[in-house]
Formats: C-alpha cells, structure tokens, sequence
C-alpha cells in the first residue's frame, strides 16, 4: 500500500503542517482526526488496515490531515472569538491547500468528508458549508451543535455567540438554509451518520437526522448499541460504510 507523508508551512494559519496520503487511486477521503488526534491517528487506530482491501483495490485514496483544535475550540485561554476566528482559518487551509493538492494528485469525481468524534463534527461542518466540493459525507460519533452542554462536555465558546459560530453550527445554519442551489447539492450527496445509543450526543445526531430530513436530504442514519466512541467500533464502521 502507498503509504506518503507531506508538510509545508501554512502562511494561513502561521505554522507547519502535516498529513499523510494512503492510496493511488479513487475516490479521495479526506479525514479530520478526533479533537486530541493527529494526522497519523487514523493509521494508528488501525483503521488504515481495515480499509487496506478497498485502497489497494484502488477504490479509495486516503488524505488524513492534522487537528489544530487545541488552537481553535479547545484552547480556552483565547477568547471565544478567537476560537472560532482560528477554527475559520483552519478551514481555509484545507479548502485552498490540502482540496487543491488532492486534486492535483487524484482527479476521481469523488470526494469524501469523513471524520470521527470532532473530525466528524469537521467532516459535517466543511461538506454542507461547501456541498459543491463533495460527493459523500461520513460522520462517526459526531457533536453538532459545539455550544450544547451534554455530560462533562461544555460549551466550547463559553456562552459567547456571533454569526461566525452560527454558520459553523451545523444544526443551527442548516435549518434556516433556504438557498436552492445549495439545498439541491446536498440532496444529491450520499450522507451516513452513525452514532453509539449511550453516547451523550446520541439526542443532538437524532435531531439533526430529522432536520435532514426535513430540509429533503436523504441520508442513512445508524445507531449502534453502547457508547461506541472507541477505534474498534470505529474499525467495523469504516468497514461498512466507506
């Protein structure tokens, strides 16, 4: 299996950053590791392995990139604008120099957005943020809503509210979503949630299924038994649903 490691300095975000690439060929998967992961955390998990048969088939090529959420929503000496205002400039970097990369080096029609725990959350927020740039989404174990106070887990602005929070909450922009053209894109991608029947935002994924389903987005939402938050329940879900 193609195995490659890359980095260069974002002038965007003002530091290095890495990501490897497994595969050759198909469709791409772009992968947001979960809030303490790294970009090798996929590999590490052995979900990398799971998928060998499907990589080495040439069916999916994988592009795992590195969290700054330690930067963004979980660096709380920053004010709460400043996280999301981070958080906003990660996306940049993906959209203008991770997407632009993986379409030099792999032109299928394909693009997934898949992540687990908050890389599902990234993997969620970025594909209805930008509906045009992919093809299937993939969210295992996901939050949301990143305001909601569930269990041990806060707020993450800390009360503080803008618009730039508002358009990078998943389940508040979509339901105010009136815009055809990008209601129609996301009618046509191939959306799978999944989410453990104990995990704490098992309520925020059973509201947000009925929003898609409200707003005319087809999608396939599984609930699996237990919290299902580990990597090897995350194994047997990338096996089914990648």
């Amino acid at each position: 299996m193609n195995r490659e490691y890359h980095h260069w300095y974002s002038a965007g975000l003002g530091r290095d950053m890495e990501f490897l690439v497994f595969g050759n060929a198909g469709a791409k998967v772009l992968i947001f590791p979960t809030r303490d992961g790294r970009f090798y955390e996929y590999e590490n998990l052995g979900i990398v392995d799971v998928l060998k048969p499907k990589i080495d088939a040439g069916h999916l090529q994988l592009f795992c990139v590195d969290s700054i959420d330690h930067e963004s929503f979980y660096c709380f000496w920053r004010k709460p604008k400043d996280r999301i205002n981070r958080h906003m400039l990660f996306e940049d970097y993906v959209l203008k120099e991770v997407m632009p990369f993986m379409q030099a080096k792999n032109p299928h029609p394909c693009t997934i957005a898949h992540g687990c725990s908050l890389g599902a959350y990234h993997a969620v927020n970025i594909a209805l943020r930008h509906p045009g740039r992919f093809q299937k989404l993939v969210a295992f174990s996901g939050r949301y809503d990143l305001t909601l106070e569930v269990e041990y887990f806060k707020d993450l602005f800390d009360g503080y509210y803008d618009d730039d929070i508002y358009f990078h909450t998943p389940s508040h922009f979509l339901a105010n979503l009136t815009d055809s053209a990008q209601l129609a894109l996301l009618r046509k991608m191939d959306i799978t949630l999944v989410i453990g029947r104990d995990d704490p935002f098992l309520q925020n994924n059973r509201e947000f299924s009925d929003l898609l389903s409200r707003k005319g987005i087809k999608h396939k939402f599984y609930e699996w038994d237990e919290r299902a938050h580990q990597g090897q329940y995350w194994r047997q879900m990338a096996r089914l649903y990648l």
